[in-house]
Formats: structure tokens, C-alpha cells, sequence
């Protein structure tokens, strides 16, 4: 991908989440959590079902607005200055949104009209994150026909177009088969090591995490690691991701693999 305008400035980091809280009603699903993703690093946001990935996704991406803490993308502030913030950012969200009755194609240049990028340059964008995907044989082919892993590459792809350098990816891998999840994961990879671009990957799953990866542990609202695989298994005196968070967190095997 090319470079974006205005490229962010050297050392300022990616995404940094700051004492930010936020309730349903009652119930508080995000409570004084913060965090820091690097610029060019592949950081794993590691929990359970409801342990708020999905609300502090949605507060990122300003789906819901944060009115306590602070969040900043690439050193913008998503209250003050959203474009600016949002312009950095790609987002992958869990649930599916793409138009089966359009083509690979017509999905991509549609999303390139929304972010103002028409004509050759978009159907120049649109060819390369398709060919980045592994999709661009596919591209005049109707989404409908695609298997699950191939619609969420589709995704990844869109979520390229307007040249971000943080990407968002929220449970990217759930419903797909090992060969699927293998995939999706390999490419979003290539792309922090051949792009520089940094990556949150929120998972429940934890072979989808490395020993070089970055992890951020969420268990019910709060975030109890924020640090190294190794730096995780030191601390809790464990040798694997999920022993380490099974320790964290107090839950046992049966229920992990539920």
C-alpha cells in the first residue's frame, strides 16, 4: 500500500486507550481500561465472550461515544479531531456487511465512493487490495458464491481502500475452518510485517496468538495483562497463553474450550 498523506508522526503510538469506562444501565462492560498498541506491531486482545472487546471497539471506532477516558489514534484525539483520527483507521467488525449481490468488485469501489475515492485511483485501490487478499481472480464474482473465509478476506481488503495504518479486527476468525482461519490470520500478519501497519486482533482463540505478539488480556471490563507473551507466561508462572490466562482469570479448562 502507499503511503498515507500526512503520515504519522515518528514514535507517536498507534492507539493509546486511556482510563476510559463505559456502561450499559447497570452494567458496567468496560471499567477504567487502558492500553497501548505500538505503530507496525500485531497486538492481541485476548478474552472471552463479553469481556468487552466488542464495546471498546465500538468506542474506538465511535460507534459509541466514550465520556470518560481517553482515546487517541496515531496522536488524535477521537472526540476532538474524529476525521483526522478515523482517516488512520480500518475496521473489521465480527458481524458480516458485505453485499452478496454485488461482486468483489462493486463492494470495493462502493466503499471507495463513501471515503471520496472514485475513478482510476479507486479502481486502482480496489485491484490491489483484492490482490493483497489473494481475491483479484474472483473480482467479478458475486460475494454470495464465496465461502466464509473468502467473504472475510473481502473484508480485509475493504478495509484497505483508504489506506489506514491501524487496523481493527473484532473476532475475525470465529465460524471459519482451520484452513480459513489460517488464512486470515497469515495475511493480516504479511500486511504488519510487509506494510507496517499495526493490527489489534480481538480473539478468544489461543493458537491465534505468537510468542512475538503483543497481548492485552480482557476479562470482564477490566484488562488484567497488557504486555509480552513471554513477559505473560514470566508473570504467571505458566507455559502456555492459556494457562497463563486461565491463572489470570480463575477460569477453568471446560469452560475455555466452550
Amino acid at each position: 500500500m502507499t503511503e498515507t498523506a500526512n503520515p504519522p508522526e515518528a514514535g507517536t503510538p498507534a492507539l493509546v486507550v486511556n482510563n476510559v469506562s463505559h456502561s450499559f444501565g447497570d452494567n458496567k462492560a468496560l471499567n477504567d481500561v487502558s492500553l497501548e498498541i505500538p505503530r507496525g506491531r500485531f497486538v492481541v486482545l485476548l478474552g472471552l465472550n463479553g469481556a468487552g472487546k466488542s464495546t471498546l471497539f465500538a468506542l474506538i471506532t465511535r460507534l459509541y461515544d466514550n465520556v470518560t477516558g481517553e482515546i487517541r489514534i496515531f496522536g488524535h484525539d477521537i472526540r476532538r479531531r474524529a476525521m483526522a483520527a478515523l482517516q488512520r483507521l480500518g475496521v473489521v467488525f465480527q458481524s458480516r456487511t458485505l453485499d452478496l449481490d454485488l461482486t468483489l468488485k462493486q463492494n470495493l469501489l462502493y466503499h471507495c465512493a463513501l471515503h471520496g475515492i472514485r475513478g482510476r485511483e479507486a479502481r486502482k485501490r480496489t485491484e490491489r487490495a483484492l490482490e493483497i487478499v489473494g481475491l483479484a481472480d474472483r473480482a467479478k464474482e458475486k460475494v454470495r458464491n464465496l465461502s466464509g473465509g473468502q467473504a472475510r478476506r473481502v473484508e480485509i481488503a475493504r478495509s484497505l481502500l483508504h489506506q489506514p495504518s491501524l487496523l481493527l479486527l473484532d473476532e475475525p476468525t470465529v465460524g471459519l475452518d482451520i484452513g480459513s482461519r489460517e488464512s486470515v490470520v497469515n495475511i493480516v500478519r504479511s500486511l504488519v510485517e510487509k506494510e507496517g501497519l499495526a493490527v489489534l486482533w480481538a480473539t478468544h482463540l489461543f493458537d491465534e496468538v505468537r510468542p512475538t505478539d503483543l497481548v492485552v488480556v480482557l476479562h470482564k471490563g477490566r484488562v488484567l495483562f497488557n504486555g509480552s507473551v513471554p513477559e505473560l507466561l514470566a508473570q504467571t508462572q505458566t507455559q502456555s497463553v492459556s494457562d497463563a490466562f486461565r491463572k489470570l482469570t480463575g477460569n477453568r479448562t471446560e469452560e475455555l474450550a466452550a
